[in-house]
């Protein structure tokens, strides 16, 4: 009879499912190699997006490839599955998955067992149903949707330079991006300079005749870097004409209208969604504990509350923040909705989701090994954002930056961050070059549909467009 190695299941590759392994698999490499520990990652994409770059990305300034960073790679002791956790038995310890494999072959999802359970599938984008957002909106969460909004945008340039009918060309030239958060702030800016940069290669096109708008349902953009901040980001954007406006909300967006509950209507060919996130469908099929907010409920060891061998941190994880009078940042306090009192959480963010995995790969390898588990507990250091090339605000340490100060010091806090030598040497490449030669502004949109151009070349009687 053979002993079964213990299996460490990580669901999610992203921030803490990847950086949860990293760790573990330096700290337990002995037994791994041994065969007395098995790390499984599972994870529908076999890369790691790091989304503080998708902004850059979209914008041009990296290479899509070098804004993800490949699971198997970084993680060559563990077993990465690509595919989609289904269900989870937390009693039974066994989780079901299914992979492409399974779909090809017709049999039913594979059960994994378990003995520690890290939950970190990160979040989805939030929607609202506002009528005509399906059809017409862009998401802004994952590169392919960057990449694919800077082909969008580069292509309605194409159709405002070669339209002769005024409406078309006044709806292509108009960007409307909703929620004032890290990612809609950031990708509009990034694009906008883009954008106005590239009209200087159309002959019949002026970075004046382009029209951005940001839509946000509070009075505040960017409430992560502080108050004061917030409003030189909101003046600094309003300076470059581009369209702001606070406590407004998108009503609907059919027939490529955004019409505002202000009672303004705005024809446009472009609608960006970035109006928050929400826990993964998952945790709600797992019978463990959540609050109101859909998020595990956790102790401050990063165990979900009421178990043993379950784990979970990140955009997942309601954990409390035992700095939060120190820090000034939990996320949370008030009433829950049963009336007890809410304790202060940890903002669900990169900063604390980076270190959350390293206590909590230490907790998931003292638990193996017989040690003690210790709680996690962050002094959070602050917030940076980018406004586009050259331009940014910060509040670091209680410390207030602006302009070109703090556009360096968010270039070079997340490339610190991000994982690997490798990664980072490529995008610090991939700066230095782009800081020594022009823009590129070549939309390349036909990657979307690949084989359109050979389907009509072999006679199958369909166009391109409509593969």
């Amino acid at each position: 009879m053979t002993n079964e190695p213990e299996r460490i299941l990580v669901v999610g590759g992203g921030y803490v499912g990847m950086y949860t392994a990293l760790r573990l698999q330096r700290k337990l490499r002995q037994q791994l190699r041994k065969g007395d520990v098995q790390i499984v990652v599972v994870d529908p994409e076999p890369y790691m997006t790091y989304q503080p770059f998708l902004p850059e990305a979209a914008a041009g300034s990296i290479s899509p490839r070098h804004v993800v960073v490949p699971l198997r790679r970084t993680l060559p002791d563990c077993q990465v599955v690509v595919g989609e956790v289904r269900t989870i038995d937390p009693e039974a310890r066994v989780a079901t998955v299914e992979t492409l494999a399974t779909a090809e072959e017709g049999s039913g999802p594979l059960e994994v067992t378990w003995t520690e359970l890290v939950l970190a599938p990160g979040s989805v984008s939030r929607t609202l149903p506002v009528p005509g957002l399906a059809e017409h909106g862009i998401g802004f969460k994952n590169v392919e949707e960057a990449i694919g909004l800077r082909n969008h945008v580069l292509e309605q340039l194409d159709i405002a330079s070669s339209t002769r009918d005024p409406d078309v060309r006044d709806a292509a030239l108009t960007f409307v991006f909703v929620g004032g958060g890290y990612a809609g702030v950031e990708a509009l800016a990034e694009l906008e300079d883009m954008a106005r940069y590239a009209c200087r290669y159309y002959h019949n096109l002026k970075p004046e005749d382009l029209r951005f708008l940001l839509v946000e349902a509070s009075d505040r953009i960017l409430p992560e870097v502080g108050e004061d901040m917030g409003r030189y980001a909101l003046r600094e954007l309003r300076a470059r004409n581009i369209d702001v406006r606070l406590e407004t909300r998108l009503e609907t967006c059919e027939k490529r209208v955004a019409v505002l509950s202000d009672g303004s209507r705005h024809p446009s060919r472009t609608l960006v969604w970035t109006a928050g996130v929400k826990p993964h469908p998952i945790l709600a099929a797992t019978g463990l504990p959540l609050n109101d907010r859909g998020r595990l409920r956790c102790t401050a060891q990063l165990r979900v509350d009421g178990t043993d061998h379950v784990w979970a941190a990140g955009d997942a994880a309601a954990v409390p923040d035992l700095a939060a009078e120190r820090n000034g940042n939990g996320n949370g306090g008030g009433r829950n909705a049963d009336g007890s009192e809410r304790k202060p959480e940890c903002a669900p963010n990169a900063q604390h989701a980076v270190r959350q995995a390293r206590v909590l790969a230490d907790n998931v390898a003292a638990v193996l090994n017989g040690g003690e588990v210790a709680d996690y507990r962050h002094a959070y250091a602050g917030s940076v954002a980018s406004l586009g090339l050259h331009k940014g605000v910060a509040h670091v340490y209680g410390r207030k930056l602006k302009g070109y100060p703090a556009w360096f010091m968010h270039r070079a806090y997340h490339l610190s961050r991000v994982p690997t030598f490798n990664r980072k040497a490529r995008v610090l490449a991939e700066w230095t070059l782009s800081g020594l030669f022009k823009r590129e502004i070549v939309s390349l949109g036909s990657l979307e549909h690949p084989r359109a151009e050979f389907e009509l070349a072999a006679g199958t009687g369909r166009h391109p467009e409509a593969s």
